[in-house]
């Protein structure tokens, strides 16, 4: 049972190092981490709530 958690533990420690690995060497490798920039502009109708 100790040798399954301990290789658990091992594998969620690589993977947490590879995705670090992947946010400092992505843009290197063309993956872009920025959210798309766009103004969005909805109509708002307020009504008041006590029926004036």
């Amino acid at each position: 049972m100790g040798k399954l958690i301990l290789f658990l533990f091992l594998l969620v420690a690589l993977a947490a190092i590879g995705l670090v690995g992947y946010a400092y060497v992505g843009p290197i490798l063309g993956a872009d981490f920025s959210a798309p920039q766009q103004e969005i502009r909805v109509p708002v109708t307020l009504t008041p709530t006590n029926g004036n």
